[in-house]
Formats: C-alpha cells, structure tokens, sequence
C-alpha cells in the first residue's frame, strides 16, 4: 500500500468524482484508476462501486476512507507545521465557526491571521458542532469553535470554554416595536429563527412559555447569517442573536437591539480540537486570535 493510492482515494471521495480528481492532482485519469484498482486488490475488496453519476463507496470503503482520510490530512498537516516552522509560511487552516464567531470575532482575528500568514489558504465553514465532528476527527477540519455541543464530543476531542453569552432582540432599525422594555411586549410580533446557533426555535418558545405567553408566531427559518440577515433588514421580523450581532458593523447599520429588560442567555462559546495532536502553527495563531475577543470581551481568562 503506498501514500498516492490513500491521496488518490481521498481526493475522489473529497473532489467527488475522478475527473475532478485527476484534475485538482495534475494526473492523468487513467492513472488514478490504475491506483484505485491496485488497492483495492492488495485490501482484497472494492472500494467504489462504478456508477453513471459517478463513483461511490461501497459499504468497506467508507470504513476504509475514514482512516485514509485521517492518515493523509496527518500528513498534510506534518508537512505544513515543517514547512511553517522554518519559515515557509503556506499551507491550509480549516475551521468551522457557528453564526456568533462569524459576526464577532472573525473580524477581529482576520486582519492579524492575514499579516502574518498572507500566503495560508483560510477555509472557514458555517456550522454547528455536530456536523463538524466527523471532520475533527479525521483532521480535515482543525478545530471548531462556536456555540457548545448539546451533547459531549466523542472521544479523542477536548473542549475548551472560552467565555458564557448572551442574546438580545434584533429588528430592523426603526421597526414598530423598538420600543418595547419587555418581552411581553413582543406577544404579538412574527419571529425569525435560526438553525445556525442551537435551535433557537425551542429556545424561544421556551422563553414566552416561562413568562405566560401564548406561542411564539416563528414565521421563518433560516439556515445562514446570510437569510436570517436578509430576513430582518426587508421585513418587521424579529429575531433573538448573539450579542456580537450588534457590534458587527454590516448589521450595526441596518439593525437595532431591542432593549428588554428580561435576561436572554446564550449557549457558552468554546474551542474544540483534537487532544493527541497538536494544531499547526498557521492553525495555531488564527485559533489564538479569535480567542483574544474572549480575553477583550469578557473577565474569563484565555
């Protein structure tokens, strides 16, 4: 078994298809094939099943593509703490970062992670934990960092807790209701809710259930920043966020917090990585970055 026939495989599975493959690689996809094919013979069995749409894995091969894929990004990552170490400063930093690090502490770190890694390919992924964890485990992403796992991360990752949150109102500016002192004062307003950070529909229809209110009228989900953004500026929908969303300056213009008096907490904000190894230096330093908002913001240490 040789390293190009696990990078080769991985890039099938990863770019989807061999065509894609070949390209992104620079090889021929004969080549490829020929690779797949002498793999799958020394393994003894059939990694993909050649269909029109495309090749797939078969049952074995996504159990074998979980460890190629953790051995190849190991080697990837190698290379490039090496390689920055001595000064060659290229390479790749994945991070998944949920709605909160996007719009308050991105801002903050990228600058920094630019100066001084200029030539580092930055992959930022929108998401909660849950969807991230295959690619912690397997290396493809280096760490998350965002709202706390409703349920504890699997073995072989460490959680770090960076700081606790808060929530408030947010509408549009001037919306009808911006005056509004309390919640429920707000009986009566549409909502927008978003998947991004938690379910913050449940959370909401917690909150008017603690104060006796009648359910919350939630007239639209939104799976990104970008919708649940959208949604607010064009429309008198409501919406409880992040803090941070009112210190983010795309949204500090078109959008107001509603100030109410009652308490609106947030899921934690931690860092998930890892434990057996460690982050390259490139990873490293944009991680460190977004955690110094935590030291800024918040009495919590580092």
């Amino acid at each position: 078994m040789k390293l190009n026939q696990l990078r080769d495989m991985v890039a099938i599975v990863e770019r989807g298809s061999l065509r894609a493959a070949a390209r992104d690689l620079v090889q021929a996809q004969s080549a490829m094939t020929r690779s797949i094919r002498t793999l799958e013979r020394e393994l003894g069995t059939t990694l993909f099943d050649r269909e029109s749409k495309g090749m797939v894995l078969t049952p074995m091969g996504k159990l074998f593509y979980q460890r190629a894929s953790s051995v190849v990004n190991e080697l990837r990552r190698a290379r490039e703490e090496l390689e920055q170490t001595s000064g060659d400063m290229q390479g790749m930093v994945t991070a998944g970062l949920s709605i909160m690090p996007h719009v308050g502490m991105l801002p903050y770190a990228l600058p920094a992670f630019r100066k001084k890694f200029p030539r580092v390919k930055l992959r930022i992924i929108e998401g909660l934990y849950p969807a991230l964890e295959a690619g912690l485990r397997d290396g493809t992403v280096d760490f998350y960092l965002g709202a706390t796992p409703q349920t504890n991360p699997a073995a072989g990752l460490v959680t770090e807790v960076l700081f606790e949150n808060t929530r408030t109102v947010m509408g549009r500016k001037n919306h009808p209701l911006s005056k509004a002192k309390s919640i429920t004062e707000l009986s009566d307003a549409e909502w927008a809710t978003t998947s991004v950070d938690y379910n913050a529909a449940h959370d909401l229809n917690l909150l008017f259930a603690k104060y006796k209110m009648p359910e919350p009228k939630i007239m639209l989900q939104a799976h990104s920043a970008m919708s649940i953004m959208v949604a607010l500026t064009s429309s008198d929908l409501l919406a409880i966020l992040p803090m941070q969303w009112n210190e983010f300056a795309l949204t500090r213009e078109v959008l107001q917090v509603i100030n109410i008096r009652e308490h609106l907490p947030a899921p934690s904000i931690v860092c998930v990585r890892r434990s057996d190894l460690p982050l390259t230096p490139a990873s490293e330093f944009f991680c460190d970055m977004l955690r110094r908002y935590s030291a800024a913001h918040t009495a919590l240490p580092c």
